[in-house]
């Protein structure tokens, strides 16, 4: 990955590039942007151009050693640390590295060049470890502080590239504190994640930050062209993408989006109190991988924002076309700011509790009836 792989977001890729020039790069620095932003890229393309052996102006060569095996991503000195399925304390006692002794790492490297601007779900599918939980362990944790104790390999920088840090546990977390701190000599951090808050602040104040935004319509555009989508086509996905790469090639795949007609009918059947009908959503809903359980609570917010914009009366900023958008016209008829709020607010809470495991029948069958008397009263 180099700089020019990443459409636009001239300001972020320059201030890196200038940072390193005028030797006044951090040694660790925390990636920070949404979902579907070029966050993971940026880090990836920064690590090749740091070690670089022939750089050019504004980005790394391409062609020398370094970037060779950066472009395959098996570069000695660049290390990668991502979650995986938590184990037992005994089994992390009796082998704190299992990453090192199985398929996982190609399996990663192979999702760092098929999904760049994937996130933790895509990575769950990508390894088969759908409906499990993954974190960073403290076995990992003590691997990094293992890794960078050890002498570079080509005489360059040893980098460690932490995908998702929020999802290291407070053990993991306070294992890396002080070599976080204080690295041995020519070693970069680089930390890539979505949620700043939900860093330990002991880690957030040992980091700079570096903010890397979504995609502009026209730069989302540009990577659809190159992919050969027609215009009209293109132009659509880009505006329903709203920045995210991942949500663009996600669009790209389906004729229709499924979560956001289950939301729709959804809907019809809270606001209606069919509870009938809820039971057998709620039984088909704990049937779901908990990635399409957090797909439908996710489209739900989608829509439920733009029926803001719509309640604003700010059509002009509407992302959704078609049946969606009639959809929203008739769903914000019946629906104050408040209550879009409010709605909201119930759907990111059941994310949460469905990201901790918690039961998905209990969570829809008492979401629905939320949903439903929020919008009836």
């Amino acid at each position: 990955m180099q700089f020019a792989d990443i459409k636009g977001l001239q300001d972020t890729k320059q201030h890196l590039v200038n940072a390193i020039k005028h030797n006044h790069l951090a040694h660790a620095l925390l990636f920070l942007g949404p979902e579907g932003s070029p966050n993971l890229a940026m880090a990836l393309a920064m690590a090749t151009y740091i070690n670089c052996e022939d750089k050019e102006e504004a980005d790394a060569c391409g062609v020398c050693p370094s970037c060779q095996k950066m472009a395959k991503l098996v570069h000695p000195d660049v290390n990668f640390v991502y979650p995986s399925a938590s184990r037992s304390k005994e089994d992390e006692e009796k082998d704190p590295d299992p990453d090192k002794k199985s398929d996982i790492q190609s399996l990663w490297r192979q999702f760092l060049i098929d999904f760049p601007y994937g996130n933790i779900n895509d990575w769950m599918r990508h390894t088969g470890l759908d409906n499990k939980q993954l974190i960073i362990s403290v076995g990992a944790a003590r691997q990094i502080v293992k890794t960078l104790s050890l002498k570079s390999f080509e005489g360059g920088y040893k980098i460690m590239l932490i995908w998702l840090p929020e999802l290291m546990n407070t053990q993991a977390a306070n294992a890396i504190l002080k070599i976080l701190e204080e690295p041995p000599a020519k070693t970069l951090f680089f930390m890539v994640g979505n949620h700043i808050e939900q860093l330990l602040t002991t880690i957030r104040s040992r980091v700079q930050v570096v903010q890397v935004r979504l995609f502009s319509d026209e730069e989302i555009l540009s990577y659809l062209s190159e992919a050969g989508i027609a215009e009209p086509r293109a132009r659509e996905i880009a505006r329903l993408a709203d920045g995210s790469l991942r949500e663009a090639y996600r669009l790209l795949e389906e004729d229709e989006d499924e979560s956001t007609q289950q939301f729709k009918t959804w809907m019809r059947l809270c606001y209606n109190f069919d509870f009938t009908a809820i039971v057998r959503m709620s039984d088909a809903f704990f049937s779901m991988t908990k990635e399409s359980q957090k797909g439908l609570f996710s489209s739900g917010l989608a829509i439920l924002h733009e029926s803001l914009v719509k309640d604003a009366a700010a059509d002009e900023l509407l992302r959704v076309l078609g049946d969606d958008l009639v959809f929203v016209q008739n769903f914000s008829k019946v629906l104050t700011a408040d209550k879009i709020l409010a709605l909201s607010q119930q759907l990111s809470e059941s994310i949460y509790h469905l990201e901790r495991n918690a039961n998905p029948r209990i969570i829809f069958t008492n979401l629905s009836l939320q949903l439903g008397r929020i919008m009836r009263t």
